[in-house]
């Protein structure tokens, strides 16, 4: 039995939908399809079309696309949390953003069609994808309103507050992408001279 298949579906479903049932969470377990990969890999490219929502059981990913030239990161991704290229895997269309390993990672990805047959058949699985989707458009919302409204300062303040793990781990030069800012006003912000 693979432990850390068993630790991940519940850590992911612990996030969104907590009250699905021992049997919901081993459905999930016997489809999800086990990836490894080492640091700084490719697991999904631009112009790919995102057949499956992916769990992250080990390491940590980010999603990033390219504008005028300089890559831009758009989400992180560690232990226990869902890396989605949203718009690609609703409408299956490719996909404008790269999910790229920061860490020698361990992923498992749950298949789009088997998400649906199963969404038809289990009223908890389908809970839980709403519950996916749902967090997925607030999480958007949420770093949108930030990007609008709050400083520098107050973006850092925000990621050191929910997601510390971040700050830990991915590079300072991907963090400040993230926070629309550049390392340099992050070197800063984190200095306190800002």
């Amino acid at each position: 039995m693979d432990t850390l298949l068993r630790e991940t579906v519940n850590a992911v479903v612990n996030s969104r939908f907590p009250e699905m049932s021992i049997e919901g969470r081993r459905q999930i377990e016997s489809i999800l399809i086990r990836e490894e990969f080492p640091k700084g890999a490719i697991a999904l490219n631009e112009g790919e079309v995102a057949h499956e929502i992916v769990f992250v059981g080990k390491g940590m990913l980010r999603q990033y696309y390219y504008k005028n030239g300089k890559d831009v990161t758009e989400h992180f991704s560690y232990e226990g949390c869902i890396v989605m290229c949203i718009e690609s895997f609703l409408k299956q269309v490719p996909t404008r953003l790269i999910v790229e390993t920061l860490e020698p990672s361990i992923i498992y990805l749950f298949p789009r069609d088997m998400i649906q047959k199963l969404a038809r058949e289990n009223w908890e699985i389908n809970m839980f994808y709403q519950k996916i989707l749902e967090y997925s458009l607030i999480v958007s919302q949420v770093k949108a309103d930030s990007w609008r409204f709050e400083s520098a300062r107050e973006r850092y303040n925000l990621l050191l507050e929910t997601h510390p793990e971040i700050i830990k781990r991915a590079p300072l030069a991907y963090i400040a992408s993230y926070l629309l800012m550049t390392p340099e006003t992050l070197s800063r912000v984190r200095s306190g001279v800002l």
